[in-house]
């Protein structure tokens, strides 16, 4: 009798299970960068939050004095000294306009400025564009002017 030839091929032997532990270095590397990246956007916008928050109080304090045109005035001027130079914010009136209308895009005379420290009644529509003013105020704008 003839034998097989199947009968000298000894059994299949199943590889073993590849652990995915421990991490091939590409992957350590990737965690790194994933890492790394997701820190340094989260402090980005920590810091972006951290600078805009004095222009928020500003918002929510110009809600609390609606029909107060100097204590709006007063309000834009702490926002120019924060985010600018003492300079800007000493000016005299007709550089203080220039400046208000730059950072604010509104148009601002001196006599509007100059009714502030006037005992005026009436002073509800400089009021509402002081807010608008705050609101609208430019917190990365170059001051040569």
């Amino acid at each position: 009798m003839q034998t097989s030839p199947l009968a000298g091929l000894h059994d299949v032997i199943v590889p073993s299970h590849v652990s995915w532990w421990p991490l091939a270095p590409i992957w350590w590397l990737i965690i790194v960068v994933l890492l790394v990246t997701v820190s340094f956007i989260s402090y980005q916008l920590y810091r972006a939050r951290q600078f805009k928050k004095a222009k928020r109080q500003a918002i929510s304090l110009s809600e609390q004095h609606p029909e107060d045109a100097q204590q709006l005035h007063i309000l834009i001027k702490r926002l120019v000294l924060h985010y600018y130079q003492q300079s800007a914010a000493s000016q005299g009136t007709k550089q203080w306009c220039i400046t208000l209308d730059k950072l604010t895009g509104q148009q601002f005379t001196e006599h509007e400025l100059m009714s502030l420290y006037q005992s005026q009644s009436n002073q509800t529509a400089l009021a509402q564009k002081l807010k608008l003013a705050i609101v609208q105020f430019k917190l990365k704008e170059p001051l040569n002017v």
